[in-house]
């Protein structure tokens, strides 16, 4: 090797993260793993050990692999004992460290450093940062938990001010006290591998081993860009990309040396101090603005890049904080506060005596599973959209509680309810649990009931999504189009999995929960209500509630009411929700005061169900044993006072009934969602809509009395004896 090439040489690291959520379908897993993982190996196989990587694998797809792939892991366990692949740890659960407390940060972490020492024998330096979402605060957690550096985006560095000049290596930052050292990936990279022809990437090299020799270049990204992603398995592996890549490498390896980022870290010194502000990857910063926030950036960032001024420009140029994510769907905020309920009192059951330890070990893993990031946000992925990746967290969730239940010596049967700020709002929402249902309501928010936890088999009833505008829904207006020749990255895709989804797209006004309170004109036509563009008549749907807590011995009601009005007539609503220890039956009562005796009042009360998925035959409605079709049916039914929703495979029945005959409407609610593959139409949950055209009696007064019974003998059926016992 002559001087002037050992001068021009450059550091290359390649990072791969391979992730599949929890509650990612079995098949997923298996699908990507021969698209993507295995023919990754294969081809990394063939070639020196000039050729090297970073690899970082999440905890829900590492153990997934173990169990059912234990030779894939054997064969990465040679790689590190030869140096080849150097394990990158993280956070076990993949979830997003400014979401979780600093306990479960350094525990999750710790956690995951044990389990990939154990298994692959790696000596864990550096970390995966999940969604590259960061935050200063976080340095002193991680370097806690044993970490000595990570990588994030070169994004981030530029809004600190760095210049791209001076992102060819790492750095260091601190925080009270404790060090760590950050690398920039390059987003230009991220853009290159696997899009463009490896000879690009050669090309981009040389011109920054020629402006800075011997400097370090990143690229962090998705292990699923080269397989899993559409178009990508026959791009990458059976038109050769990743071969040709590889070869360019080892022909060029004179000057470029693919090294592993502890190799940097331990043979070169930091390029300076930085101190990075919040952030993520730059799309990210993108997904989680307003829609209308959205729409503009877009709009504007279009009209400028073409501009001579532009790239000077581009560095100022920022987008949103990742934690408004929780503002943008309420529904992960739910998901958030539910878990941070489960972390503190998994924190105060750790301080008692008397306690069972391994029951809270076993709590401990179900509430880091509940911590997995991807169902608490979206953007190219269908993230919060996925009703299987939120009732995943739910189930995670709820079987840590009964874990609790089970540690702290929990009485076999009891009842409780308590009156909290559990959702971080600064108003006051009311829980009513026993042993077999754990029930919210937000009385500050239409007197909704918003979790619904059927503890018996770990499912919420109330993971629902209400409708919304999305930025990429102009997008689905436009029309679908190919990607052309080429194989193209997921944020430059329009490909329809459905057709006529421009005809589908429907936003609600209100969250879908329930017992949601509705005034309707007397002949409003369904498809109105179900598409949410009947016209409210009243002011209770997410009107302020009072509330107060009603308590017997074995029995406890929730009682909720208001004084508002429908078509200008004062009307007083009061709704009582109670539980008796060891039911799962809600009795629901409705008094409604200051009704006209002389003209009907069209009243509705709204009940959503979710993880009862449409489309398929042992998921239908039903009145004692008449089937009446699968749960996705729109139905308009009257003259009736029963009303049941069995789903087989998940071994539940969910029994409706009133004490005197109504109308009842039921529809599915369904999203019109961005994912890699395409837009697609998600199923949501199944709304019931008992309606009654009211008249008061002599007083004013109209009343009924509801009853929902949730029945899991089915579910229960199937679970061996200490299952059972360990979820009641």
């Amino acid at each position: 090797m002559n001087d002037q090439a050992m001068s021009n040489s450059i550091r290359l690291c390649l990072v791969l993260h391979n992730h599949q959520p929890i509650g990612n379908f079995d098949g997923v897993f298996e699908q990507a793993y021969q698209d993507s993982y295995l023919p990754f190996l294969d081809v990394f196989d063939r070639f020196s050990d000039a050729i090297k990587i970073g690899l970082h694998t999440s905890g829900p797809l590492m153990e997934w692999l173990d169990l059912h792939h234990p030779e894939y892991l054997d064969r990465l366990a040679a790689h590190v004992r030869s140096g080849r692949i150097e394990i990158i740890g993280g956070v076990f659960y993949e979830a997003i460290l400014t979401m979780i407390p600093g306990r479960d940060r350094v525990g999750q972490i710790r956690t995951y450093t044990q389990w990939l020492e154990n298994r692959l024998g790696a000596t864990i330096g550096g970390m995966w940062m999940p969604e590259r979402v960061w935050e200063q605060q976080l340095t002193s957690d991680i370097a806690e938990a044993g970490i000595r550096y990570t990588l994030l985006d070169d994004f981030h560095f530029k809004n600190a001010g760095v210049q791209q000049d001076d992102l060819y290596g790492y750095y260091v930052t601190e925080e009270a006290g404790k060090l760590l050292s950050i690398f920039p990936g390059s987003e230009r990279m991220r853009y290159l591998l696997p899009f463009a022809p490896p000879q690009d990437t050669i090309a981009y090299l040389r011109g920054i081993a020629e402006n800075h020799p011997n400097s370090v270049v990143v690229f962090g990204d998705d292990g699923e860009k080269f397989g899993t992603w559409p178009d990508t398995k026959a791009h990458v592996y059976d038109r050769g990309w990743l071969n040709d890549f590889f070869t360019a490498l080892e022909k060029n390896k004179d000057w470029i040396h693919t090294t592993t980022l502890a190799e940097a870290v331990d043979g070169l010194p930091p390029v300076g101090k930085v101190f990075l502000p919040e952030g993520s990857y730059r799309e990210m910063t993108e997904w989680v603005l307003p829609v209308p926030q959205q729409v503009a950036y877009e709009d504007l960032v279009h009209e400028l890049e073409h501009e001579p001024n532009w790239p000077r420009i581009k560095q100022f140029v920022r987008g949103g904080y990742w934690r408004n994510f929780k503002v943008r769907y309420p529904e992960t905020d739910e998901m958030y506060s539910r878990m941070m309920a489960v972390s503190q009192r998994l924190d105060a059951a750790r301080r008692q005596s008397d306690v069972d330890q391994a029951q809270l070990d076993l709590a401990q893993t179900e509430l880091y599973r509940g911590q997995c990031n991807c169902s608490y946000w979206h953007g190219a992925f269908g993230g919060v959209y996925l009703p299987h990746l939120r009732n995943a967290v739910y189930t995670a969730l709820i079987a840590a509680d009964n874990l609790i239940d089970a540690a702290v010596g929990q009485p076999a049967s009891y009842i409780d309810a308590e009156a909290a700020d559990f959702n971080f709002d600064a108003r006051q929402e009311i829980k009513l649990v026993d042993e077999k249902l754990l029930a919210l309501f937000a009385p500050a928010q239409g007197g909704m009931m918003y979790e619904l936890d059927v503890r018996t088999i770990c499912h919420n009833l109330l993971a629902t999504l209400t409708r919304r505008p999305e930025a990429y829904h102009r997008k689905v207006l436009a029309g679908p189009s190919a990607a052309g020749g080429d194989v193209a990255s997921i944020h430059d895709r329009v490909v329809f999995k459905q057709e006529g989804l421009d005809e589908r797209l429907q936003y609600d006004s209100y969250a879908r929960k329930s017992l949601i309170d509705h005034f309707y004109d007397n002949d409003v036509a369904p498809e109105l209500v179900a598409n949410g563009e009947a016209q409210e008549r009243g002011d209770f749907v997410d009107g302020a509630y009072e509330a107060k807590i009603r308590r017997n011995p074995d029995r406890i009601q929730v009682q909720m009411y208001r004084e508002g009005n429908a078509w200008g007539v004062p009307l007083k609503i009061t709704k009582g929700v109670t539980l008796s220890a060891g039911s799962s039956t809600l009795e629901i009562a409705y008094l409604i005061e200051g009704v006209p005796q002389d003209q009907p009042m069209h009243f509705a009360v709204e009940m959503n169900f979710a993880g009862l998925p449409s489309g398929a035959d042992d998921r239908y409605f039903h009145q004692g044993s008449d089937p009446l079709g699968q749960l996705g049916e729109r139905l308009d039914l009257h003259e009736m006072t029963t009303l049941g929703m069995t789903d087989q495979w998940l071994g539940i029945d969910v029994r409706w009934e009133a004490d005197q005959p109504t109308s009842m409407w039921t529809f599915p609610i369904e999203t019109v969602s961005q994912s890699e593959g395409g837009f697609e139409l998600v199923h949501q949950s199944v709304a019931l809509m008992p309606h009654w055209w009211i008249q008061g009696d002599k007083e004013g007064r109209w009343s009924v009395t509801m009853k929902l019974e949730i029945d899991t003998t089915l579910a229960e059926s199937r679970m061996p004896s200490a299952e059972v016992a360990a979820t009641t």
